[in-house]
């Protein structure tokens, strides 16, 4: 079988050592033994990528390193001023297919932060990192601004929620099915598993 692989493009330090752990185990969730080969990810801010061209810049970017084969996963936060997930997705979406429509593409903007995907599942997160053992998920996790604040404020006054080695120690234990009650969390399950399908599908033909 050969390789399954993946080209992402993300914000931030945080996101660029998370996704690739969220996307391994989402595969795991398909397979136990299927490990996809994520390439080091593209780092792009959001403000840059709503400007021309700039998504074809990154995607056309992210296309030669996979040396045409493999998908490309867009994961950002949808947190500019009138930024909604649902409209602006789409829209990026297009962008990018109409720069590779060669590779599967998908495009995931977490609804304010990626972290408010952990508010979703904060009772996984109990007695970690110096978070309360009673700690509760917020009724509309997505509505919160500033989860990086709130999870701050959850934990000892001596530590503070720190992106670059937080996020992906979250991402590695936070429960992935709970953490679907949240709209734009279970779009990107939904986006990164049926890439990872088609691609392994493809693969083993």
């Amino acid at each position: 079988m050969t390789e399954v692989r993946i080209a992402a493009i993300v914000e931030g330090h945080g996101e660029s050592e998370a996704v690739p752990i969220l996307i391994r185990r989402i595969a795991q969730m398909i397979d136990p033994g299927f490990v996809p080969k994520v390439l080091s990810p593209l780092r792009v801010p959001a403000s840059r990528l709503l400007k021309e061209g700039e998504i074809e810049r990154s995607v056309d970017l992210a296309a030669r390193k996979l040396q045409g084969r493999g998908g490309i996963l867009i994961i950002v936060d949808c947190d500019w001023e009138n930024g909604c997930p649902a409209e602006d997705g789409p829209v990026f979406l297009k962008r990018a297919i109409a720069t590779r429509n060669d590779l599967p593409i998908a495009v995931i903007l977490a609804k304010r932060e990626f972290e408010a995907w952990f508010l979703a599942a904060a009772e996984s997160l109990r007695n970690k990192f110096g978070l309360p053992g009673d700690l509760e998920s917020p009724a509309y996790p997505e509505s919160i601004r500033g989860a990086k604040e709130w999870l701050t404020d959850k934990m000892p006054s001596s530590r503070a929620y720190a992106e670059a080695t937080d996020q992906p120690a979250f991402t590695a234990i936070f429960d992935i099915n709970s953490a679907r009650r949240a709209d734009s969390f279970d779009k990107c399950y939904r986006d990164i598993r049926s890439m990872l399908e088609q691609l392994r599908q493809f693969e083993t033909i």
